[in-house]
């Protein structure tokens, strides 16, 4: 059986446009995977895209100035590590007097001073190259220098000396230390400042919880 030409050519012209409509079909669908893949991108992090963040040093109590940043992995890592030693010491959590005992919110103040210092020293100075990683460095550094040594150079030294002598009075020897620790001549003064950089250190806690979470 024969086939003419004019069928040979139907049959070609149809064979070109259905490979050509596969084609643009698969093009058609790459396209829209790029686009998809994009907004991904923009949303959720994906492809090294990073979000930014404002961090407003009066809510932390050290001046008026909005710092910006857009964290990689590595500032992730030192604010993830800085919000746990907040989240688990009297630090970045409410203090409540009438429950705590002072010295032992000064022993935890003390240790997160430590602990901060030495995680901060442990970032390498490739790392503290990148501004933005040179941001959370400098903000954790004025934390401490700024937010909590002042309070431990002002009133620990004094409070605890007074403490223990308070608590070997024999008037005091059933007294429960929460109890004991309110006849501190100047507590209300120390309490204000104490619960004023608590308050700091718990919006801070909640800044760095922002750069680790990526949520608002």
């Amino acid at each position: 059986m024969t086939q003419n030409s004019s069928d040979l050519l139907v049959f070609v012209l149809k064979s070109n446009m259905s490979t050509e409509f596969q084609v643009a079909s698969i093009l058609v669908l790459v396209g829209i995977g790029i686009v998809i893949a994009y907004i991904a991108a923009r949303l959720f992090g994906f492809f090294g895209y990073r979000r930014s963040f404002e961090i407003e040093e009066a809510e932390i109590g050290l001046g008026d100035q909005k710092i910006t940043l857009r964290p990689n992995d590595t500032d992730r890592q030192i604010a993830y590590r800085i919000w746990v030693e907040l989240s688990t010491r009297k630090v970045g959590i409410p203090i409540d007097l009438d429950d705590d005992v002072i010295v032992e919110i000064y022993d935890s103040w003390y240790a997160f001073f430590g602990i901060t210092r030495e995680l901060i020293k442990d970032v390498p100075v490739s790392k503290f190259r990148r501004p933005d990683t040179e941001k959370i460095i400098r903000l954790s550094m004025e934390v401490l220098n700024l937010g909590v040594r002042p309070h431990l150079t002002k009133w620990q030294a004094r409070f605890r000396r007074w403490y223990e002598y308070a608590m070997q009075d024999s008037k005091n020897r059933a007294a429960a230390p929460q109890e004991v620790q309110t006849e501190f001549p100047k507590f209300e003064e120390l309490k204000a400042d104490m619960l004023l950089v608590n308050t700091a250190l718990i919006n801070y806690r909640a800044k760095l919880y922002t750069i680790v979470s990526g949520k608002n």
